[in-house]
């Protein structure tokens, strides 16, 4: 039996220190009114998820990003280096798609996901809202 899930990992570029991804922040809770912050919420690995999805920003737009949702409050961008200073990693499972891998789920470890949670998203920047969206 074949592993596919290293032979897939490794069919696609890997992502330089320097490389954008996108996270597309799929819920109002996700984002401060009042300070148009991203909320450590947005990263928080929910059961069942390998890893956060996020897009390479080289390959798509943020709005191309946000296309992809029926409902999308905004997109974040974050540098694949400061992912990799936590001990995570962004890792490409497709030509336009990576997963953020290493953070544990809340059930497993509340603490630890949420301080990695929120240090992901102090290292966010809104690059994109819907024009029409009033929080």
């Amino acid at each position: 039996m074949t592993d596919t899930s290293s032979r897939s990992e490794s069919e696609f570029e890997h992502l330089n220190e320097s490389a954008i991804v996108y996270r597309a922040l799929l819920r109002r809770q996700w984002i401060d009114e009042t300070s148009d912050l991203v909320l450590l919420f947005a990263y928080l690995l929910r059961a069942n998820e390998p890893g956060l999805s996020v897009t390479i920003a080289s390959v798509r737009s943020p709005e191309q990003c946000a296309a992809k949702f029926r409902n999308c409050y905004g997109v974040a961008s974050i540098q694949v280096g400061q992912i990799r200073e936590l001990g995570l990693d962004a890792v490409p499972d497709s030509a336009s798609h990576a997963q953020i891998v290493g953070l544990p789920y809340v059930t497993d470890d509340r603490d630890r996901a949420e301080r990695l949670a929120d240090l992901l998203a102090e290292r966010s920047i809104i690059v994109w809202k819907p024009r029409d969206l009033i929080l």
